[in-house]
């Protein structure tokens, strides 16, 4: 079975696409894309459908589409969505896989839906199709397809779980924004410096020097600024670069430095609420869906641990997850950990005394998933005057030293 699944992987990377056209018995004139291993087949297969006159021909790649995109998750929630709408209308799973492909423009999505219909074709279930795909299909999607498939209810599941990626792409997208005004602010403020020290001062700096006489002190300690961001601007900004750069490699390969980080985003200003209330809106909309489509509470904290966004939120899942396994109550061992706001836990413990916990969790992420957005909408609204501010500010202090040595000429005039 695993060679026919090779030679079938083989075959789908030596097909094609072509564009065709032709007449049909009516003499209509249709056109369109097809896959296939050549010209010659592909020719032979759309006269069998009863066209004539065909005209077949390969499709060349263009320039500016010579690299195919990358599979991003919003891919991955449209998939699950029309696998889910296709099988709840009595479409087969391998046809619905079929059509999925032949839909895609993404060469790469292509391919890989190909693969995953190979591999259920070769006797595969979906769950474990899926699972040789984990950086397009995680650990937590694996396991509620599984569930899915176990309960006969694989077309709610994916449904359920387009919802999920939906919105834990929406909370993704308003935390961006969140950290994308701050930085904003900064680099204007930053270029809007620069432009003034390198290329703006110099200029009033050779009229200073035309009248002779001493200048102010704010005057000479902006103009001794001007002369050194001229003289060290450049290895300055390679500097901030390659600071920035190294923490975002340094996240990525050391857990200490993605720890400290992480704990310190939680502690500034404004973007620290956001971002806790961010992690415990995907928390609990993780452990709702995997709880309610029956994943057990321990491995449903292990899948919740990845989801969170944090590293010192998914550590603390993974301490919950250590005193559940062990026999403690979930809202306990929520409390124990210390981050988790009280109405979390009170809203947890009701939903345990009652057999409900996965509609609690939903009204917990609902709740939080609406504080972010009104959180991150008023940081938009008050972060635009701020700009205003802060460039107004940076100009007039510059504008100010500058003059001062006219305000001083005149005055002794």
């Amino acid at each position: 079975m695993a060679t026919a699944t090779a030679t079938g992987r083989a075959t789908v990377s030596q097909m094609g696409t072509f564009l065709w056209q032709g007449k049909d018995k009516r003499g209509k004139v249709l056109k369109g894309e097809i896959q296939g291993k050549s010209e010659a087949l592909v020719r032979a297969e759309l006269r069998k459908q009863g066209l004539s006159g065909v005209n077949v021909k390969k499709k060349t790649k263009s320039v500016f589409s010579l690299g195919s995109k990358p599979v991003k998750p919003r891919d991955i929630a449209f998939f699950s969505r029309q696998i889910a709408t296709m099988m709840a209308s009595g479409v087969p799973l391998v046809q619905s896989l079929d059509i999925l492909a032949n839909g895609q423009k993404n060469p790469r999505f292509r391919k890989l839906i190909e693969d995953i219909k190979l591999d259920v074709e070769g006797g595969a279930t979906l769950h474990e199709a899926l699972g040789k795909h984990p950086v397009q299909f995680d650990e937590l999607y694996v396991s509620l397809v599984k569930a899915g498939e176990g309960a006969g209810v694989l077309d709610t599941i994916l449904a359920t779980i387009a919802d999920y990626k939906e919105r834990m792409e929406s909370i993704k997208a308003k935390v961006k924004k969140a950290m994308f005004y701050p930085a904003m602010v900064l680099a204007v403020a930053i270029i809007v410096t620069a432009i003034l020290l390198i290329y703006v001062i110099p200029q009033f700096q050779e009229s200073f020097q035309a009248f002779g006489g001493d200048l102010p002190g704010f005057t000479l300690l902006i103009i001794s600024i001007s002369e050194w961001m001229q003289a060290h601007g450049v290895w300055l900004l390679m500097a901030v670069v390659g600071a920035i750069a190294g923490l975002i490699y340094a996240k990525k390969r050391s857990r200490n430095v993605a720890r400290t980080l992480d704990r310190l985003l939680l502690k500034i200003p404004i973007i620290g609420p956001i971002m806790h209330k961010s992690a415990i809106a995907r928390f609990a909309r993780t452990l709702a869906i995997t709880f309610k489509a029956g994943v057990p509470l321990v491995e449903a904290l292990e899948s919740v641990a990845g989801a969170t966004g944090n590293i010192i939120y998914a550590e603390a899942t993974e301490q919950i997850r250590q005193d559940v396994a062990v026999g403690h109550a979930l809202n306990l061992s929520m409390q124990q950990v210390g981050i988790f706001p009280h109405m979390v836990i009170q809203m947890c413990a009701i939903g345990e005394e009652a057999g409900a916990l996965d509609n609690m969790m939903v009204k917990v992420a609902e709740f939080y998933e609406e504080e972010v957005n009104n959180a991150v909408d008023t940081l938009s609204s008050t972060l635009e005057p701020l700009i205003m501010v802060v460039i107004g500010g940076i100009v007039g202090t510059l504008v100010v030293a500058m003059y001062l040595p006219i305000f001083k000429l005149a005055a002794t005039v």
